[in-house]
């Protein structure tokens, strides 16, 4: 039997980088998986490849809607949910005297507010058991350049996991952490590293990494797993830390 059989599973963010993997991950253990992205030709483009098994809610996390539509769709298919990966998230990379209010903002709503309320909006649909994964990142616990912001965002549900772990307990349901450091996705396109730079981009950040290398998709997909599968039965309210041992250093 596969590790997911029979699972409902929601992945925010689940149409690209580890995300994407992640929804992967979860169909492939035989979960029947809920994508939410904010571009419908992305969202389309990602359940081509992920199958028969997966379906999609087009939306801003940011916008509290996105999550009532979350909710009447699953309500409406599944009925209930299993797991939740809270993934989908943003970053602009400046020092704090570059930051504008609008981009604290922007920062908040997506990685703070949407997550909180994307939680509690399915918090009713959770089944016994289940599992709640975050996505942060080591940027909360450790000091990165230019990551004030994004950091304080992230650090915030960390803070959120430790509470839900507790207030959750009595449905067995368990909440834990996924801290990655950098990893080969899209978002580094976003952050402004060109094609023809990134190479040498890598290089450069690797040399911090114990690992010596990105982190890849795949790699904290299967980190998801774990935690949202029976071998964690026995974890919750964890940080884990997947970032090649960068954090150490």
């Amino acid at each position: 039997m596969k590790k997911l059989e029979g699972k409902v599973a929601v992945v925010t963010g689940g149409n690209s980088g580890i995300g994407f993997a992640t929804a992967q991950a979860f169909v492939d253990a035989g979960a029947s998986v809920v994508i939410v992205g904010r571009r419908a030709d992305a969202v389309d483009t990602a359940l081509t490849r992920l199958g028969n098994r997966a379906t999609g809610v087009v939306g801003d996390i940011a916008d509290l809607a996105t999550h009532d539509r979350l909710v009447a769709h699953i309500e409406r298919t599944h009925g209930r949910i299993d797991i939740y990966v809270a993934n989908a998230g943003m970053a602009q990379l400046e020092p704090s005297t570059a930051v504008t209010p609008e981009t604290f903002d922007a920062h908040f709503a997506t990685n703070t507010r949407g997550v909180f309320f994307g939680i509690t909006k399915v918090m009713p649909l959770m089944a016994r058991g289940g599992s709640i994964v975050l996505v942060s990142s080591i940027a909360g616990t450790k000091y990165m350049e230019n990551h004030v912001v994004y950091a304080g965002s992230k650090a915030a549900i960390e803070a959120f996991a430790r509470s839900w772990s507790i207030e959750l307990k009595d449905r067995g349901i368990r909440v834990n952490v996924i801290s990655p450091g950098p990893v080969d996705t899209p978002i580094l396109e976003k952050l402004g590293v060109k094609p023809q730079d990134k190479p040498e981009f890598e290089k450069a950040v690797s040399a911090a990494i114990p690992l010596g290398r990105f982190g890849r998709p795949e790699e904290l997909a299967r980190a998801a797993l774990f935690l949202a599968s029976e071998d964690a039965t026995f974890i919750t309210g964890v940080n884990l830390l997947v970032d090649g041992g960068m954090s150490l250093l």
